[in-house]
Order: structure tokens, then sequence, then C-alpha cells
């Protein structure tokens, strides 16, 4: 299924269970709300171990970046397989588990298809997946790992006050 968007829209988020950077459930969260600025979508599994290994430190180690202060974070549960691990009940351990004071939220497979909507939205090919998004809305990068450096110097050139 993967196949990179970049360079392409943003797809709206279509999840629908959400908790909040304190664990609390809440309404859904959109792009919009996340603000015209650099947004990190973050696709896991609770249960992958390249998410715990690899995505989760990734992640927690850009939202723990000073330069980075000015980016909106979201994780969101994509459940293609083993939904009776990987529940919305898992969405505050992780969180817990990184310290990451950021909006979770899970998505199971839909209805009419084998994977969530947002999985097929944004052409993702498992998880850890990571997902960059411009001021503008337009992927700059998507794929199993971020270029963390590249990443930082297109907020860099955005954001003349991050330094």
């Amino acid at each position: 299924m993967a196949r990179s968007i970049a360079g392409q829209s943003a797809p709206e988020l279509e999840v629908s269970y959400w908790i909040d950077a304190a664990g609390n459930e809440r309404q859904p969260v959109t792009l919009k709300e996340l603000g015209a600025r650099h947004r990190l979508l973050f696709f896991y599994q609770h249960w992958c171990s390249g998410c715990h290994s690899h995505g989760f430190p990734t992640l927690q180690a850009l939202v723990k970046e000073p330069r980075t202060k000015c980016v909106a974070y979201a994780a969101i549960q994509t459940v293609f397989e083993g939904s009776s691990v990987n529940t919305p009940g898992t969405l505050p351990l992780d969180q817990e588990r990184y310290g990451l004071k950021i909006p979770f939220g899970h998505e199971d497979r839909s209805s009419l298809g084998l994977y969530p909507t947002t999985m097929e939205n944004y052409r993702t090919g498992g998880t850890p997946w990571f997902v960059a998004i411009d001021p503008a809305g337009i992927v700059r990068q998507d794929g199993f790992a971020i270029d963390v450096h590249r990443f930082i110097r297109a907020i860099a050139e955005n954001s003349p006050t991050v330094q």
C-alpha cells in the first residue's frame, strides 16, 4: 500500500477517538486545529516493537528539541492487526511511558476495508510511520523514519524566530 504522498496536500484526519495531552477523552483532532504551522503525525501500534525501539524515541526527541517548539504533534494508533491488543485503552499507557504531552488518536480498520481510513489516505506502509506537513498543508516527508535534520532545517527556514 505504501506510496509516498510527499508533495501532495495532507488529507484531513478521519480519526474519531482521541485523548488530549493529559490523557482525557476529547473531540476529534483536525489538521486545522493543529494550526497553519509545521505538523508531525506519528502512526504506530502499541504492540509494534519498531515503534518502541525507534519510532517513539525519535518522536520523543523531536518533541523535546527546542528548535521544534513551534511544531504541532499528534500520535495515531492505526490498527490494521492485533485489535485485541492495540486498543484505545493503550493510548494513555504509551503517552505516559514516553512523557508525550500531545494528543493521541486511535483508529481501527474501516468497515469497508482492510486498513484504517487514515492509513489508506496517508498511504502508510505500516508502523512506525512519520508524516511531516508544512504550514501550507503539503506533506514534505513520509515514511518509516524521518530525516530529523531535514525536518529541523525546514522549520528554521519557515520560522525565522526559531534558532
